[in-house]
């Protein structure tokens, strides 16, 4: 009998925030054998346990009433919003057996992982916003971001750097615009952040600041490694891929929905470092995510997959700037992967397919009534 697995995802008037990957998810579920269609919090009616769920077609996305799934994959993009306040109620419910745990905002997860003294080293100084907190992180570090505690693509971030008279702003709206400011006073650069804040959080969101690094291993552009591990159908944590993000001249992040561009990792660091480095540094890469993931559990349960964005500072030194629990994978079809963006497309379907027979064998006949 075929397993049926729901993709649970937002779905406003104007239909689904990432329709082409959650197109392809649908397609190579089928291809897999699985039943799989997309569905929204508001297409649950757990009194006649249905969901009207959403499948691709050629004129677009058609909908029907579909059973239970076996599994759920959550692919839901939470932030802070009007709009988002059905889900974390939702997500609460027993209903379904997820794929993947529920996780947290940037700075709480950085909280957990900073408790961890195997991961210390990794991380760089991270803290609330405060006026206080900056002018200290700004007497030691001559570069400090300001970060929205759930923010994406780069959106919303500002880049703060200290120089001999005064402060250079560098940021992205919520709209990719891009943002450069001089400040020449401690008065000024307050009154600039507070203002950034205000218009750039999204409902009750706060900001929080980071220690910058020195990722300018290209003069003039922030670079930085993506990679994305995830469980394959087995179980097991596996390295899907690595690349390396370019950012746009001037930019504050290497996003590649800000302008930025990607190479091949294993190429670009040994330009930069020689063979040997370039070696180290790929291998502390992934087992650095491996050890992350596994705190990460240990924390919040079973999770699936994980984008992580981790900076090489000029020294060769690693750090965890962000990680992402619902990441995207377009690094790999701009660095001509396919093959690897294909399998980064489908590991998560083959661990809810290994997941949902894991269910069946401990549990043959479940009834939640």
């Amino acid at each position: 009998m075929r397993k049926r697995i729901g993709i649970l995802t937002y779905r406003g008037e104007t239909g689904f925030v990432e329709p082409d990957f959650l197109s392809r998810l649908v397609k190579e579920g089928i291809k897999m054998g699985a039943e799989v269609f997309v569905f929204g919090p508001q297409d649950v009616r757990f009194s006649i346990r249905q969901i009207r769920g959403y499948v691709p077609q050629e004129t677009g996305w058609t909908s029907e009433w579909y059973g239970w799934p076996d599994i759920v994959i959550d692919r839901y993009r939470y932030y802070p919003l009007a709009k988002h306040s059905i889900y974390l109620p939702f997500r609460k419910q027993p209903w379904f057996r997820y794929v993947n745990s529920r996780f947290s905002n940037k700075y709480r997860v950085h909280q957990v992982l900073v408790q961890d003294p195997a991961l210390q080293q990794w991380l760089p100084e991270t803290c609330p916003y405060s006026k206080e907190t900056l002018f200290t992180m700004l007497l030691q570090h001559q570069m400090v971001y300001l970060k929205p505690t759930n923010g994406s693509g780069g959106r919303s971030i500002l880049r703060v750097e200290r120089q001999a008279k005064g402060y250079i702003l560098h940021g992205r709206t919520k709209q990719q615009a891009k943002s450069r400011e001089r400040l020449y006073s401690l008065a000024e650069l307050c009154k600039g952040l507070e203002d950034w804040m205000r218009s750039e959080k999204s409902g009750n969101e706060q900001f929080f600041l980071q220690q910058g690094l020195q990722l300018s291993l290209i003069p003039g552009r922030t670079v930085d490694a993506r990679l994305l591990v995830q469980k394959d159908g087995t179980g097991e944590w596996r390295l899907t891929g690595m690349g390396m993000r370019i950012g746009a001249s001037r930019s504050s992040t290497s996003n590649l929905h800000g302008g930025g561009s990607a190479v091949p990792a294993a190429a670009f660091l040994i330009n930069r470092f020689g063979r040997e480095e370039a070696e180290r540094i790929i291998v502390e890469c992934k087992e650095l995510a491996l050890k992350t993931v596994s705190r990460i559990e240990q924390h919040y349960g079973k999770m699936m997959e994980f984008g992580f964005d981790l900076g090489i500072d000029k020294n060769g030194k690693v750090w965890i700037i962000e990680i992402n629990p619902k990441p995207g994978r377009e690094i790999f079809r701009q660095l001509g992967q396919h093959k690897r963006y294909l399998q980064a497309v489908r590991r998560p379907l083959e661990y809810a397919l290994y997941l949902a027979d894991q269910i069946e064998e401990r549990e043959p006949y479940l009834k939640l009534f």
